[in-house]
C-alpha cells in the first residue's frame, strides 16, 4: 500500500511539473508573439463546413483571393498598403469571392474583414510563428463552421502548396528589419551552411602544389 501511495505521488509531481512547463513555453511564446505581431497581418479562411466539398471550396477561393491581391498591390507593398488596399477593396473581394464559387455552383455568401484573433503555432517553411493574438484579414465562407486555413499575408508567406513552402528572402529580410535580431533568430529555423574541408583533399592539394626551387648555379 505505501509503495502504491509513494508511486501514485511521483505520477502526481511528474504530471504537474510536465504541466508547468508546457505552461511556461505557452507563456513565453505568447510573448514573443505580442511582440512581432505589430509587424505582421495574417490572413484566415474559414469553410463552411467540414464536408470534403466545402474544404476543396475553401483552398479554391483561398487561391483567387490570394492572387488577386498579391497582383494588385505588386511586390513593394508595405503593411499599412495591404491593410489599407483590403479595407478599401473588401466589397469588391467579397463580391468577386461570391461569383466565382457560383461559377463552381455554389451560392455561398463571403464576408470578409480586418479583426485580431488568437493564432495556434504555426510553421511556414523554415519560418515558425508562435502561438499568440494576431491582427489578420478574415474570409468566412457561407456558415464559416469547417476547419480553416490561415498564413501570413505579410510579408508574403503564403503557399498554396505547404509541401513545397520556402520562404522568400525578400519576406525574410522584411522580418529581419522589423524586429530585434534575437526575436528574430527564436522564429527561424534557417540551418547555416557548414562548409566541410575534409584533412586528406588538404592534404593532397599541398603536395600538388608546385615547390619553389632555386636554380642551379653554374660553376
Amino acid at each position: 500500500m505505501k509503495q502504491r501511495h509513494e508511486l501514485f505521488l511521483c505520477i502526481t509531481c511528474l504530471l504537474i511539473a510536465f504541466l508547468l512547463t508546457l505552461s511556461d513555453g505557452r507563456q513565453k511564446d505568447e510573448a514573443l508573439a505580442a511582440r512581432i505581431a505589430p509587424e505582421i497581418l495574417r490572413f484566415h479562411v474559414l469553410a463552411n463546413s467540414d464536408s470534403s466539398e466545402d474544404q476543396s471550396l475553401k483552398l479554391k477561393v483561398r487561391t483567387m483571393l490570394l492572387n488577386s491581391i498579391y497582383e494588385n498591390l505588386g511586390e513593394n507593398a508595405s503593411l499599412e498598403e495591404t491593410k489599407g488596399y483590403v479595407l478599401a477593396h473588401k466589397d469588391s473581394l467579397e463580391k468577386k469571392a461570391e461569383h466565382y464559387m457560383k461559377k463552381l455552383g455554389y451560392n455561398y455568401p463571403a464576408h470578409m474583414e480586418m479583426t485580431n484573433c488568437y493564432f495556434p503555432t504555426k510553421t511556414y517553411g523554415d519560418m515558425v510563428f508562435p502561438c499568440g493574438n494576431y491582427e489578420a484579414v478574415r474570409v468566412k465562407i457561407g456558415e464559416g463552421k469547417g476547419r480553416n486555413w490561415w498564413c501570413v499575408l505579410y510579408p508574403p508567406l503564403c503557399f498554396t502548396d505547404s509541401s513545397y513552402a520556402v520562404v522568400p528572402d525578400a519576406s525574410k529580410a522584411i522580418l529581419k528589419s522589423s524586429m530585434d535580431e534575437s526575436d528574430y533568430k527564436l522564429i527561424s529555423r534557417e540551418v547555416p551552411k557548414i562548409h566541410i574541408r575534409f584533412k586528406l583533399v588538404e592534404l593532397l592539394s599541398k603536395k600538388a602544389e608546385p615547390t619553389d626551387q632555386k636554380p642551379l648555379q653554374s660553376r
